[in-house]
C-alpha cells in the first residue's frame, strides 16, 4: 500500500482511491489463481475533491474523506499511475457506499 508524498488536488467531487490488494489465499489456506482472484472492488480514499456545485451555487460536499474504505463498482474510474503507484479516480456518485467500522 503506497502512501502519497506530495499533496494533491482534484476538482469538484472527485475521488482518488488505492484499490486493496487482491485475496490470493482463502481461509483454509488454499493459494488462488490470478484469474480466480477476481476484482478487488474495496479501495481506501486518498484524496477528494472540494465538492460539486448544488442548484443554488452552493458547493456540495463529497460524502467520503481521506482514510474512508470505499465499496467501488466492479466497472469505472479512470486509472491513474502516480508514482510508481497505481490509483483509481471515480465521481463520488459512482461510489457506493462505505464500510463503517
Amino acid at each position: 500500500t503506497g502512501q502519497m508524498g506530495h499533496k494533491e488536488s482534484f476538482f469538484f467531487d472527485r475521488v482518488l482511491v488505492e484499490r486493496s490488494a487482491a485475496e490470493t489465499v482463502t481461509k483454509g489456506g488454499i493459494m488462488l489463481p490470478e484469474k480466480s482472484q477476481g476484482k478487488v472492488l474495496q479501495a481506501t480514499v486518498v484524496a477528494v475533491g472540494s465538492g460539486s456545485k448544488g442548484k443554488g451555487g452552493e458547493i456540495q460536499p463529497v460524502s467520503v474523506k481521506v482514510g474512508d474504505k470505499v465499496l467501488l463498482p466492479e466497472y469505472g474510474g479512470t486509472k491513474l499511475v502516480l508514482y510508481d503507484e497505481d490509483y483509481f479516480l471515480f465521481g463520488d456518485g459512482d461510489i457506493l457506499g462505505k464500510y463503517i467500522d
